[in-house]
């Protein structure tokens, strides 16, 4: 007799997306014919520069081939010419394109850790921190940061507390994603420390370097921290860079190269990355400064009205982020993913309802998060000024419903 057959470990633990997993019940009240404000994914509707969509309309190949593993050799080129302009100092042989950002994180935990091992990273993070560390069986071990302070790093005994003989390396997002944070030069020296005196990998996410609204703000990258050749990775996309998530090209850096060889490895047994995606994003290399200007000033004015609109409503706190395009908001409520789900499955003004982030999936602790939900300001500021109108009645009548 046949046994019964079960699912991996892996599986049973790999986390739902805070930002996906309610896309079911959107579908279904957009079916009931109810208008969802998407706030809860990084999909701009801001449009992806003319330089990448003239590549993809004029491409004229008659065999669409693989590509080298490490990435087309002239978009690895282009590459090195970008960060040269972000004041970045690389080689070619520093690049590895990946599929998408999120391959690149994977490649990062692959060659840096064994199953078993740890990765210390600042929460509320990016969950697909999380989801791809299940994938590698290692261990994430969160340090909290508070938004009472701003989001800041915590201070460098917190996280050497965590240190145990299984850490490997220290990952966070700069700017931050889901806190909008901007780490401070102060802030990456004391990571630097931590790493030369502690052996530690920095693994550095820098996709939202574009989007630095203020000018006291500046974005220090990991690759610029002095002694670190040997221990810094970063990790980029072109996915909100140039508003393509789509096209699934990512790269990831490092000046070790026993460290990119490991990547290179990776790399071949997943062939190669889109070749059609490459061309479309070394054409965006060339994308006037003007566009980012431009988008960086529409990012800044939905920012502007998002907080004010949020801070306008009783008891509803954030903070104002100061890079990528999103913020952590905290509610008066007790459980914010169920207020998500009575504003899809209950709740609607006007014929519309919106769609939010529940933030507990962005934290590892367990039980934190769980007041409060990440805002993506990814739509015009039109339909975000509507957006808070409906959010705000949507509160009140949860908040009625339950005798609050």
């Amino acid at each position: 007799m046949a046994g019964t057959l079960n699912i991996s470990g892996r599986g049973r633990l790999m986390p739902a997306s805070p930002i996906r997993k309610l896309v079911p019940l959107a579908d279904a009240a957009r079916a009931r014919g109810v208008k969802v404000y998407h706030l809860n994914i990084g999909q701009p509707d801001v449009e992806t520069p003319e330089t990448m969509l003239a590549a993809y309309r004029d491409l004229d190949l008659k065999v669409l081939g693989y590509g080298p593993s490490g990435g087309l050799y002239s978009y690895v080129d282009a590459l090195v010419r970008y960060y040269a302009g972000v004041g970045i100092e690389l080689t070619k042989e520093d690049i590895l394109v990946t599929t998408g950002g999120s391959e690149a994180v994977l490649f990062a935990y692959q060659a840096l850790t064994d199953p078993g091992d740890e990765v210390i990273i600042p929460e509320p993070f990016y969950t697909n921190y999380a989801g791809l560390a299940v994938m590698c069986g290692i261990k994430v071990v969160p340090v909290t940061a508070r938004v009472e302070d701003n989001f800041a790093l915590p201070p460098k005994p917190e996280f050497e507390k965590l240190i145990t003989p299984r850490t490997k390396a220290i990952v966070f997002s700069n700017p931050g994603n889901p806190t909008g944070v901007v780490y401070t030069a102060g802030e990456l020296a004391m990571l630097r420390e931590l790493a030369l005196e502690r052996d530690l990998f920095l693994v550095a996410d820098e996709v939202y370097r574009e989007f630095i609204y203020d000018p006291a703000d500046v974005h220090h990258s990991v690759l610029n921290l002095a002694g670190l050749d040997d221990r810094a990775v970063m990790v980029d996309s072109v996915s909100k860079r140039y508003s393509a998530c789509g096209a699934r090209v990512g790269c990831i850096v490092t000046r070790n190269r026993e460290l990119g060889a490991a990547f290179l490895r990776l790399g071949q047994s997943r062939l190669c990355p889109p070749t059609v995606d490459q061309l479309a994003a070394q054409a965006a290399v060339d994308t006037p400064a003007d566009y980012f200007r431009a988008v960086r000033d529409e990012y800044r004015a939905r920012r502007d009205l998002l907080c004010r609109e949020l801070c306008s409503i009783e008891q509803v706190f954030c903070l104002t982020p100061k890079g990528a395009f999103y913020t952590i908001a905290r509610l008066p409520v007790d459980d914010a993913e169920e207020f998500a789900r009575f504003l899809l499955e209950e709740f609607s003004y006007e014929g519309e309802t919106v769609m939010v982030a529940p933030a507990a999936g962005f934290y590892a602790t367990p039980g934190a998060g769980r007041n409060e939900v990440r805002i993506a300001y990814v739509l015009n500021t039109a339909d975000l000024a509507r957006a808070m109108v409906v959010l705000k009645h949507g509160l009140a009548e949860y908040r009625g419903k339950k005798g609050v």
